[in-house]
């Protein structure tokens, strides 16, 4: 399983999805420092979610490195727009 699907079936188990978008951009950082060479090293979410309206900031994106577990440290970059 690639890490993009990876990431959308943690984060749609842990949240009630309203919109999600995983776009990996490891190929716009290729030959830059974090850059494994597998192509799935840089990654952005969108993600809109019903918990999150009753959450700061901090909490939200603490909530989805808590979803991603171990993910976390197979990723070198992981941008996070969340509502």
């Amino acid at each position: 399983m690639s890490k993009e699907a990876e990431i959308r079936a943690k984060l749609n188990s842990a949240f009630a999805v309203q919109y999600l978008e995983v776009i990996n951009e490891s190929s716009q950082h290729a030959g830059h420092s974090g850059d494994d060479g597998t192509g799935e090293s840089h990654f952005r979410v969108r993600l809109k979610a019903e918990e999150f309206a009753a959450m700061t900031r901090v909490a939200r994106h603490r909530a989805v490195q808590k979803a991603l577990g171990s993910l976390n440290t197979e990723i070198h970059a992981l941008a996070l727009e969340l509502s």
